[in-house]
């Protein structure tokens, strides 16, 4: 009995998935846009990254102990950022794809447009959807997440991390848009590299804000369907033509 219950939670968790792709697909492909249904990563315990915790210690006007023993730090190691706050992974730029792919299964939708479609939005904070976004010969990371930045309203930040330097992000340009029951909501802006501090991002806002009752208006049945598109800056392009 145990068996088949657990076989059949995991159809109907199946059965469950299709029928959301189904759905989105249903609604974007007349637009030719792909679809990537995107399941949440909870943490049940919240544990701040390395920039965050150095951000409040310098916040705070502390700076971190100075053992001789210690190595340095190399300043070009990146983070992990799936899940944000609970993998202890870092490596230079070159090995975050394949860090990302093989050992988070992260998926990665290769176009100028897709939609990220973001399931199970009711779960509480902190949350995280990501998904990698191939695209212009180069890799981008959509991270969505629920937090509290005031305690007991929590908010949804989108933004696009580009996989390169700050010098290469600035090349490009990434638009989010939300459209559902005849609103349009949309975000444009010259997305941040993955060497930069993502928690610093959120909480300077510099990025798409949703309060839960703006989510909810976007909202299908918990899923938030979030249309990407990435072009290279207006001002790089002519610079080139010259």
């Amino acid at each position: 009995m145990l068996f088949f219950t657990q076989c059949f939670g995991a159809v109907l968790d199946l059965i469950h998935l299709r029928f959301q792709h189904y759905k989105a697909k249903r609604v974007f492909s007349a637009a030719g846009q792909l679809v990537c249904v995107v399941n949440p990563t909870h943490s049940l315990k919240y544990a701040p990254t390395r920039c965050a915790a150095a951000q409040a210690s310098t916040e705070q006007g502390l700076l971190p102990p100075c053992h001789h023993h210690e190595a340095v730090h190399d300043p070009q190691l990146v983070p992990c950022t799936c899940p944000l706050f609970s993998c202890p992974w870092e490596g230079h730029l070159e090995v975050v794809v394949s860090h990302l792919r093989q050992t988070h299964r992260i998926n990665i939708l290769q176009g100028a447009e897709i939609v990220f479609l973001a399931t199970d939005m009711h779960l509480p904070a902190p949350t995280d959807w990501i998904i990698m976004h191939s695209c212009l010969g180069h890799q981008f990371l959509l991270v969505l997440r629920k937090q509290e930045k005031y305690e007991g309203h929590p908010q949804f930040f989108a933004t696009m991390m580009l996989i390169g330097t700050p010098s290469q992000a600035n090349n490009f340009t990434y638009r989010l848009e939300l459209n559902r029951n005849q609103r349009r909501l949309k975000w444009e802006a010259t997305p941040r590299s993955v060497l930069e501090c993502i928690d610093s991002v959120i909480s300077d806002g510099d990025c798409l804000v949703l309060n839960t009752s703006l989510a909810q208006l976007f909202s299908d049945n918990g899923s938030l369907a979030i249309g990407i598109a990435i072009t290279t800056s207006k001002v790089h392009s002519a610079e080139a033509e010259m």
